[in-house]
C-alpha cells in the first residue's frame, strides 16, 4: 500500500489531495469497492474519468472531502478537479513514478475543493499538481523523516500558524 499527500495553490482555489494506492485484490481494493458501494450524504465516491467512458488507469475512486455546497461547487469538483486528478495520474504514468504496472492497482483520491472556489482553470491545475505530488510522495513511502520531524516541531498550514 502506498500513501501520499499533496497541497498546491493558495486561497479558495487551492487543492488538497490524499492518495492511497494498492493492489485490486488487497485491502486497498476492498476499501475501494466498499467506499464505492456505500456513499454518504454529501459524499458520493465515483469512478474518475479522463473523458466520458474512459476511466483513469489505475481505476481511481474520487472521494470529495467537502460536501457539494451548490451547483458551481459541483461543477468545479466534478469538472476541473476531476480533470486535474486525471491529468495528475497521467503525469505519474508519463514520469514513470511506479515500476509496477498501474493497471493492476486501484487508487483512492480524496479531494478537497473549497465551496468558495471560483476559478476552474486554477482548480484544474492545482488538483493536477497536488495529485502528482501526492503520488510522488506515495512512491517514496512518505516524506523524508528528518524534514517531517522539523515540520512537526513547528506545525503550520494555510489555516493556522503558531505565534
Amino acid at each position: 500500500m502506498k500513501i501520499g499527500e499533496g497541497f498546491v495553490g493558495d486561497g479558495v482555489n487551492a487543492a488538497h489531495i490524499n492518495v492511497v494506492l494498492g493492489h485490486r485484490d488487497g485491502p486497498v481494493g476492498t476499501a475501494w469497492a466498499t467506499a464505492l458501494a456505500t456513499p454518504r450524504e454529501g459524499h458520493v465516491p465515483f469512478v474518475a474519468v479522463a473523458q466520458p467512458n474512459m476511466p483513469i488507469v489505475p481505476f481511481t475512486l474520487f472521494v470529495n472531502k467537502a460536501a457539494i455546497a451548490n451547483d458551481r461547487h459541483g461543477v468545479l469538483t466534478w469538472g476541473g478537479a476531476q480533470a486535474g486528478v486525471a491529468a495528475g495520474v497521467g503525469l505519474a504514468h508519463t514520469e514513470k513514478l511506479f515500476a509496477e504496472k498501474l493497471d493492476s492497482l486501484v487508487l483512492i483520491v480524496a479531494v478537497w475543493v473549497n465551496p468558495s472556489a471560483d476559478n476552474e482553470e486554477a482548480v484544474f491545475a492545482n488538483n493536477r499538481d497536488a495529485t502528482f505530488v501526492a503520488l510522488q510522495q506515495a512512491r517514496d513511502a512518505g516524506p523524508d523523516i528528518g524534514q517531517a520531524l522539523v515540520a512537526m516541531a513547528d506545525p503550520s498550514n494555510p489555516y493556522f500558524r503558531a505565534t
